[in-house]
């Protein structure tokens, strides 16, 4: 365990990412204030000079070095396990924040005790006037828990008018960048081991309204973030993961009544996915990558459906709307013309 009196620890989680920490942890030595805040990287046992780097030139950041590269999802629980401060604030390697990024999530949550997590405003590092893909301005999930965001429905972003600068509850905050309650974290079980990577924060976000807590966008605090840090968002995997992980979130949390309808449902529209992957990509990659995904679920339905699950009601508009209808049917484009 890592001694703190700090009340917020930044934390980096890193594997092979020695270029990105070059370009963007400036940004957040510089503006996190250290009065309040702690910068940790957790290291997924890079082999690239990683810890080298940061040792020689960041002396005041603090290294937790895992022994195996464990993952986006795992490897946050490992290395977070070591750390005691009340706030955690979870952002990528390929993330540039700005000045004063901290203070409206801080004060959010300091005000409302019922806030278990926030995010600030995300935009694109390389077009920094428009949302970026990865959370843009707070996220939610559809009737048929499709996730999309405010500023962001599928692959489509926004331009950032002002038109979300106002602090709203969300389903889910981004994994890009989010400020979490480390007791809430911890209460809810950290991440699910399982998605190693791509979508473990909205599973955690379901998990934390299960537990009565809410989550918030605070768009006064802005940052930018690159994207693809991980896996490009043309790579297979990465289809595959997203399918794959969404496809064991609802079977997670979705009432059992409700699987019996929406599984279906979610079969047939992901089957025209896949053919629109194969067509638009050019690539029988992507449309196999679907299919895979559901191989991996049909084989451990019985496990997920046995298993126990957090409820949560969900009446909000959001919640009402099929997005692949209102996006490919209806032309909607914009969060607003929802």
């Amino acid at each position: 365990m890592i001694k703190s009196t700090k009340k917020i620890a930044v934390v980096i989680i890193n594997y092979n990412g020695k270029d990105l920490l070059k370009k963007f942890l400036p940004s957040v030595v510089k503006y996190s204030d250290d009065k309040i805040s702690d910068i940790y990287i957790i290291d997924n046992n890079s082999s690239d000079e990683s810890v080298d780097f940061i040792k020689k030139n960041y002396s005041s950041v603090k290294i937790i070095q895992n022994d195996k590269n464990y993952g986006y999802a795992k490897g946050y629980n490992v290395g977070l396990d070591k750390i005691q401060s009340q706030y955690l604030v979870l952002i990528n390697n390929d993330v540039e924040v700005t000045e004063n990024w901290l203070y409206p999530m801080l004060m959010g949550l300091e005000q409302n005790k019922e806030i278990g997590s926030c995010q600030p405003k995300i935009l694109s590092y390389e077009n920094k006037n428009y949302f970026e893909y990865a959370g843009a301005c707070g996220g939610y999930l559809d009737l048929l828990n499709y996730p999309f965001c405010r500023g962001r429905i599928f692959d489509h972003t926004e331009k950032d008018s002002g038109q979300h600068n106002t602090p709203k509850e969300i389903f889910w905050s981004s994994g890009a960048c989010m400020m979490i309650r480390n007791e809430v974290f911890k209460k809810a079980g950290g991440f699910d081991e399982t998605f190693f990577a791509h979508m473990e924060e909205i599973d955690l976000c379901w998990r934390i309204k299960g537990l009565n807590f809410s989550n918030f966008c605070f768009p006064d605090s802005e940052v930018y973030h690159l994207g693809g840090g991980t896996l490009q968002y043309d790579n297979p995997k990465k289809t595959y993961l997203n399918f794959r992980n969404n496809l064991i979130m609802i079977l997670k949390n979705e009432s059992r009544i409700k699987l019996f309808y929406k599984l279906p449902i979610r079969f047939i529209l992901d089957l025209f996915a896949s053919i629109f992957l194969l067509v638009s990509k050019k690539s029988i990659n992507h449309f196999i990558s679907v299919f895979k995904a559901y191989f991996f679920i049909l084989l451990r339905i019985p496990y997920y459906f046995i298993k126990k699950r957090n409820v949560v009601k969900r009446n909000s508009l959001e919640d009402k709307i099929i997005i692949p209808i209102k996006y490919y049917l209806e032309g909607k484009r914009r969060y607003m013309d929802l």
